[in-house]
């Protein structure tokens, strides 16, 4: 064990030889950007969550840019939000010109409260943007239910949320990015229930959206290449609107598609292992566990602690490291962050706050065995004990 390279990281991107076999058809095939193999990836994931469209882009962060200009959010509006977020939830208003308003969290589930939500609107609120943190589902039938009184637009942050679900109508649940909001935007990074490298889809329920995604991933253009290469007549294609390099390579999407067909498998066994973690953690006094609500599905693609309130973050963590366990401090808060200290906070977020401060990330991913929970728990139950008697 080296101390760059601890011998239980905190993930572990589940990748074999299909996925480097599809890469490198693509790669050997001459088509290596957006083509063929991002349609076939959208088609699928489409299926797979339910959603009539797909439209795969760069990454998450580019995913929820374009969802945000699509509902309409300009300069000077506002959007309200969670702080308690990776910095991308916060950073995407802002690259609309929007102000982001942000308000706190139910401890239980570390997502947005929609009890807080009324009072957080005001005549400039364009849309609301909701996380799906850590994976958890939130509360989207409460947050719809205020949405749609006021007659806002909701975003579904669900980047950590592929293969989690809710539970619809018919009391089946149903898949995150089905959608149930406006738009639904998904990330692919590394630590993700499935990845990419890196990469992005949107789901949405309005065709008008997602041929606009379509246009801005690419420049705005008025004619997608893939029309241009395939036809027989010479086409100009022209610039109508400004857009952005969004697009997702065929590298990329090849890989996605391999991951896409085990999706199921790899929920079903990181659920298996967060449900042996509540069980195991359990007999560490004063450690406070991840709560799933009845009508949502996880893909638990963190498994989030509370450390009793006296015991020192940092120090615990530090403990784990120097036994080989990498873990990850609380989920941070961009209100905290010196690139929003012109942002006001409008209402207090204590939840919000004390989730970063004492909550902790153990190492959760599909291949891991038994015996690396155990060699987690292990670890942070000496942890806690040091760190107690301290």
């Amino acid at each position: 064990m080296s101390e760059s390279h601890p011998a239980i990281p905190i993930a572990k991107p589940d990748l074999y030889e299909e996925e480097a076999e599809a890469a490198r058809s693509v790669i050997l095939s001459g088509w290596v950007t957006q083509g063929p193999e991002v349609a076939a990836f959208e088609t699928e994931f489409a299926a797979v969550v339910g959603s009539p469209y797909a439209c795969a882009v760069s990454s998450g962060t580019t995913a929820l840019h374009l969802a945000l200009l699509a509902v309409g959010v300009r300069p000077g509006d506002e959007v309200v939000t969670v702080s308690h977020s990776f910095i991308a939830t916060a950073n995407v208003v802002r690259y609309c010109g929007a102000t982001p308003v942000f308000v706190d969290i139910d401890p239980a589930t570390f997502n947005l409260d929609p009890h807080l939500l009324s009072r957080a609107l005001s005549r400039r609120t364009q849309a609301i943007l909701c996380v799906h943190q850590m994976g958890m589902p939130c509360d989207l039938a409460a947050i719809l239910d205020v949405a749609r009184a006021h007659g806002i637009a909701v975003i579904e942050d669900a980047a950590c949320a592929t293969g989690s679900g809710v539970l619809g109508g018919d009391g089946q649940i149903e898949p995150i990015g089905r959608p149930h909001a406006d738009v639904a935007c998904f990330s692919f990074h590394p630590r993700k229930a499935i990845t990419t490298g890196d990469g992005g889809m949107l789901t949405t329920r309005e065709r008008g959206f997602d041929e606009q995604f379509r246009r801005w991933r690419q420049h705005g253009m008025s004619v997608a290449d893939t029309v241009r290469h395939a036809s027989s007549q010479v086409i100009f294609e022209s610039y109508p609107q400004l857009g952005y390099n969004y697009r997702l390579t065929d590298i990329q999407a090849a890989v996605g598609r391999i991951q896409l067909k085990r999706l199921e498998d790899l929920v079903r066994r990181r659920r298996r292992l967060a449900d042996r973690y509540s069980e195991v953690l359990s007999e560490i006094p004063g450690l406070v566990l991840p709560v799933e609500p009845s009508w949502a599905r996880s893909n638990w693609q963190s498994y989030c602690v509370r450390l009793p309130a006296e015991l020192d973050q940092r120090t615990v963590m530090q403990h784990m490291l120097d036994s080989g366990v990498s873990t990850r401090r609380g989920v941070m808060c961009a209100h905290r962050e010196p690139a929003y200290a012109d942002v006001p906070v409008r209402q207090p977020l204590p939840h919000s706050e004390a989730a970063q401060d004492h909550c902790i990330l153990l190492p959760i991913y599909a291949q891991m065995t038994e015996k690396n929970q155990d060699a987690v728990v292990g670890a942070l139950r000496s942890a806690c004990e040091k760190v107690s008697k301290a």
